[in-house]
């Protein structure tokens, strides 16, 4: 079985952003997927959970665990979520995904929150990943169906104020991926839906100032998310890490006077998973293999680690050493100017290393606020290269809140 010309690129851009493979084992030597001695990225399964899932937060360079507390906190920081003004509300967000080169793919996320009492809040999360249609057919061109790719979690989230400048939050969800339904390996290898669970643990800290004659608000986040087992789509001995990812940043916001405010973002985003190592080559520039059929390193760390190894080795097991752990931290900042509660312009970049994949991008958007109850936002990325997959891509979100009476 195999996946059409038709559909070839469209393949390639799945299994490219998920970073799997079925490898086949050789004896003495092997061409492993993704270990490039001059490619640096670090690559994990399900990378949709680390995606920017709302239009506020992705037109201010996907900025947001220190951002003001709204429908989408679950995602950015679930410690924002006991400090939303509002009694309950639901949100929806859309977003086509690689719009350049296929039509058919998209991210939608719907969330839910509601207020339990003043100190605390609950809220409900849906993220799904559409990878389009693919059209399969067998070693000689005859059709066999067509299969969809996607991924989907589901997940809750409960929040509590610590004091009345603290808060922490809980996430929990549950994840499901289906990359290639039916479809085996060449080596045989039965193919599955992935299965796995994911945590959060996020601390907001919000504080009223007051610089000169002005009023504002000083904050910052911590969060680290999708915290859980190692993926497999085929057997126990194959298995992937999924975006653990460490998230701190700041904000302050001023207002300038009654009708306008102003709001400045800073996140810095390190994934808690193994760097890749680099491994030892042979005069034909495929990778030595162990007795043991583990291929042979040469500097840096076994990736193949348990949970908590893999997390918190993370910090110190790049090869290049310090210079590349710094490599490996993403920055993103962003600006939100705010007019009468009701209209919003915003603005933001997104930074990551060259060596660690290179995404490098402006971000733009507005918001606007209807009869107190309805939030409609719009966002739109601006890569600094031309051609890039990311270019035009757009986010559209839609929120309906109740106000506490």
């Amino acid at each position: 079985m195999k996946i059409s010309n038709k559909s070839f690129l469209k393949g390639w851009i799945f299994f490219g952003i998920t970073s799997l493979s079925f490898a086949v084992k050789a004896q003495n030597s092997s061409l492993i997927s993704g270990q490039d001695p001059n490619n640096r990225v670090i690559t994990t399964a399900v990378p949709f959970l680390n995606f920017a899932p709302d239009s506020r937060h992705s037109a201010m360079g996907d900025a947001g665990v220190a951002s003001s507390p709204d429908a989408f906190s679950a995602h950015w920081n679930a410690g924002k979520l006991a400090f939303i003004n509002n009694d309950m509300g639901f949100s929806l967000s859309y977003s086509p995904w690689l719009g350049r080169l296929v039509n058919d793919m998209s991210v939608s996320y719907l969330t839910a929150y509601k207020r339990i009492d003043e100190v605390s809040a609950w809220g409900l999360d849906i993220r799904y990943f559409n990878m389009g249609e693919l059209q399969l057919t067998d070693g000689r061109g005859n059709e066999l169906g067509e299969f969809t790719p996607r991924d989907i979690a589901i997940g809750g989230t409960y929040s509590r104020k610590l004091s009345d400048k603290l808060g922490l939050g809980l996430s929990a969800r549950f994840i499901h991926s289906n990359l290639s339904g039916n479809i085996s390996s060449a080596g045989g290898a039965e193919s599955r839906p992935g299965i796995t669970v994911g945590t959060d643990v996020g601390l907001y800290y919000s504080k009223d100032i007051y610089p000169g004659d002005k009023s504002g608000t000083f904050s910052w986040g911590l969060t680290i998310s999708n915290i859980g087992p190692k993926i497999t789509y085929n057997s126990a001995e194959d298995l992937d890490f999924i975006p653990t990812n460490l998230r701190v940043g700041v904000g302050y916001s001023i207002n300038m006077n009654d009708f306008n405010k102003i709001t400045f973002l800073f996140d810095v985003n390190k994934l808690m998973v193994p760097s890749p190592p680099i491994f030892r080559r042979d005069e034909n520039g495929l990778i030595i293999m162990r007795p043991d059929g583990t291929p042979d390193i040469e500097a840096g760390r076994d990736p193949n680690r348990p949970l908590l190894s893999g997390m918190f080795g993370s910090f110190f097991d790049a090869p290049g050493g310090f210079r590349e752990e710094i490599q490996e931290l993403m920055i993103s900042a962003g600006v939100e100017f705010l007019h009468k509660e009701m209209f919003a312009l915003r603005t933001g970049y997104f930074y990551e290393n060259p060596n660690k994949g290179g995404r490098r991008f402006f971000t733009m958007g507005v918001g606007f606020k209807y009869q107190e109850k309805f939030n409609f936002d719009f966002s739109y990325l601006v890569p600094q290269i031309q051609n890039h997959p990311l270019g035009e891509t757009l986010r559209l979100s839609l929120s309906y809140n109740i106000p506490t009476r």
